[in-house]
């Protein structure tokens, strides 16, 4: 199911934290996918690629967070063989797709650019989006999803201080790295929308996507502090990871009433796994290869035909509930 077989052996750029399986160290003869988009990060992309790059991580990443709810929702319901197919999709999405667009869009850099990066998207989450997001919210009646947006503001404020915080302890090496946030873990059953307007569920949709992105930056960002030997900064990043992912992010799934029943779920990730397989990845590739980006055209090409696989497991999965 996976394009290269020994891909998920090799340590990449970044370990995973506790929330994301570990990967084994081998020899391996021949570069693996990460290696290869590793090496060709070196060369800038076009504009256009950068931020095909970025599209295609916000994607992966929100994949991997709803199939890991799909696949919970699929052990309830007694179908531990679709469960398993979600999880496996899911560490593929995040530890194999998601990764190397980080690599090729050169996400991760130094501990205090990383956090520079987390800065920046903390405080516009706190000061600009998840405030609109409430007044919103609260002006179209749904106060529910106006509570969570106001809460997620004040998460998102705190974690951008320990952040800074962090920054300055790397950048003059005086002080301590703040303790990690702990994530209260949010349930998330199935079941229809909690919210009424069309704009909040678009909003949700939107913050859905950004958490499940900074879920899966910060992990990286955690595996690279490990790497260079500051594990404070490790569990800073990883314990706001948790944050993002099962309160956050979860928090917001329940409004917005992500989980369905598995056929549901399935239906779902089939059409988007095809549209990505089919629109989404073969436009990108097609712009990166006229700008000349080549190694990013390879990574949506070969993206393109995992995601084509995966739809493929997913209507089999289907057709045998029926």
């Amino acid at each position: 199911m996976f394009r290269y077989s020994l891909r998920m052996l090799v340590v990449g750029l970044c370990a995973l934290t506790a929330a994301a399986p570990a990967v084994t160290a081998v020899a391996a003869t021949a570069p693996t996918g990460q290696q290869r988009a590793t090496h060709a990060a070196t060369r800038t992309p076009h504009p256009q690629t950068l931020s095909d790059l970025n599209t295609a991580m916000k994607g992966e990443a929100f994949a991997y967070a709803s199939y890991n709810l799909f696949a919970a929702e699929a052990d309830r319901q007694a179908y531990p063989a679709v469960g398993r197919l979600f999880r496996a999709t899911a560490r593929t999405e995040l530890n194999e797709h998601f990764r190397e667009a980080a690599a090729l869009a050169g996400t991760v850099g130094s501990n205090a650019a990383n956090l520079r990066q987390s800065i920046n998207g903390e405080t516009y989450e706190h000061q600009v989006m998840y405030r609109r997001f409430a007044a919103q919210a609260r002006s179209d009646g749904d106060l529910k999803a106006a509570g969570l947006f106001t809460e997620i503001a004040a998460d998102e404020g705190r974690h951008r201080d320990a952040f800074r915080t962090a920054l300055k302890v790397v950048t003059t090496g005086h002080g301590t790295i703040p303790a990690p946030p702990k994530a209260d873990t949010v349930p998330v059953p199935a079941g229809p929308p909690k919210v009424k307007a069309d704009r909040t569920k678009a909003n949700l949709d939107t913050a859905m996507h950004g958490e499940a992105l900074a879920y899966a930056k910060y992990t990286l960002f955690a595996g690279h502090a490990r790497q260079t030997g500051n594990t404070a900064l490790a569990r800073l990043f990883a314990g706001t990871a948790r944050v993002e992912l099962h309160e956050h992010f979860a928090g917001e799934a329940v409004l917005a009433g992500l989980v369905r029943t598995t056929k549901v779920n399935l239906r779902k990730a089939i059409a988007g796994e095809r549209n990505e397989a089919t629109v989404v990845y073969p436009g990108f590739a097609e712009r990166a290869t006229r700008v000349g980006d080549t190694a990013a055209a390879r990574y949506f090409r070969d993206t393109a035909a995992d995601e084509a696989k995966h739809a493929a497991a997913f209507q089999r999965a289907l057709k045998r509930l029926h």
